[in-house]
């Protein structure tokens, strides 16, 4: 038996939860669980033809994870060759998907060709985007390593890169053909790397689901600790709203958008901080949370108090609450609010926002009053 998008409790499968994401003829499975890649031939092989499958990988996940893949691959006479890329967000990049295209095109590939993102939400982005442009579309499997990838931006289909004017603004709609979550992969990142995608976790609570905040806030610490229940039982949550959410919407066209609470600013921040180390995603995300809370409780729109729970739980687990706390920066806060205006999300000259009337009651809407979000991510920048 499968969980399907629904907000069902996924039942135990052999050593993985297989959760389904509904899009009639381009539906697949999201599987998670522990120890998988070294079976990951067996997962993808329904979709491996003669041509075989080229990894995207980038240097620090193939240093961990590469040669398990390829011996699972070997294994089973899958013939495979890989193309590594620099880590870093600074790979999704108009140059590197260039290189990575022009290798691959020079191997000889056919239509029938497999690609697997083996790595972080950067690999998954860039390698789908590839897929999606080679030979007019070419299927792919996501193999996410880290935990934003794996709650987050393996599923859906979302794949791109960036450009000088912001995240994201060049890509295509492209699903996978499967979504393999290993969980065990988890303990080889870096502390901050785990929560930064804890981060994404969170989200999920905060859209529309106040009692798996309530879970977060017990278990929060688990999460991150160790390969364990509660990691696994969060990264299941997680997927199953995600593919709840792009069941109903696949391209963002009403109720996906939701999946951007606190983009909108914590993209205006990576921006202004160049898509580096100085800040990660999740962590930007973090920020932008706090931001959207502050900014709908200053409307009179969420209850007073709640940003402080929101806070008081990011900041238990080592999160970033405010802008002021990244090493090094001071915010042009004209700047910030500029690269806003330049985000996917607007429409019509108008920017979409994620605002919300309290914890789990995440909605969208253009009715931002300005003054009110400047003042808020001013107080965010300023500390």
């Amino acid at each position: 038996m499968t969980v399907t998008s629904s907000r069902q409790e996924p039942d135990r499968v052999s050593n993985h939860d297989t959760l389904r994401v509904e899009l009639g003829a381009r539906s697949y499975d999201i599987l998670v669980g522990s120890n998988l890649l070294a079976d990951t031939a067996k997962y993808i092989a329904p979709f491996v033809k003669k041509a075989g499958v080229v990894v995207i990988s980038d240097a620090v996940v193939a240093r961990h994870h590469l040669a398990m893949v390829l011996n699972s691959l070997d294994g089973a006479d899958i013939a495979h060759r890989e193309v590594i890329v620099p880590s870093g967000e600074k790979s999704k990049s108009f140059a590197v998907f260039e290189d990575v295209v022009e290798q691959i095109l020079a191997m000889g590939i056919e239509r029938s060709t497999l690609i697997i993102a083996l790595g972080g939400g950067v690999v998954g982005d860039l390698a789908g985007y590839v897929a999606a442009s080679l030979l007019r579309g070419l299927d792919f499997v996501q193999i996410p390593t880290t935990l934003l990838s794996q709650v987050d931006s393996s599923v859906g289909g979302k794949t791109g890169i960036n450009s000088k004017s912001g995240k994201n603004l060049v890509g295509a709609f492209h699903q996978p053909r499967l979504v393999l979550a290993d969980t065990a992969v988890l303990d080889t990142l870096p502390a901050r790397e785990l929560r930064s995608g804890y981060a994404e976790v969170v989200k999920y609570g905060l859209i529309d689901d106040p009692e798996f905040f309530d879970w977060l806030e017990e278990n929060g610490q688990a999460v991150l600790a160790e390969d364990g229940a509660e990691r696994r039982q969060a990264v299941i949550k997680s997927c199953a709203a995600k593919a709840r959410i792009v069941s109903e919407d696949e391209r963002e066209g009403g109720k996906r958008a939701l999946l951007n609470l606190g983009h909108t600013f914590g993209h205006a921040f990576e921006a202004e901080t160049g898509y580096g180390e100085k800040l990660l995603h999740g962590e930007a995300v973090a920020m932008g949370m706090v931001i959207a809370h502050d900014v709908c409780g200053a409307m009179g729109m969420a209850p007073a108090g709640e940003k402080d729970r929101i806070v008081a739980h990011l900041k238990s687990v080592g999160l970033p609450v405010s802008a002021s706390e990244v090493s090094g920066m001071h915010w042009d806060i004209d700047k910030v609010i500029g690269h806003m205006s330049r985000d996917k999300k607007v429409r019509d000259g108008e920017i979409t926002f994620v605002m919300t009337r309290g914890i789990g009651k995440a909605f969208t809407s253009k009715a931002m009053d300005v003054e009110k979000m400047r003042a808020a991510v001013t107080r965010s920048c300023r500390g």
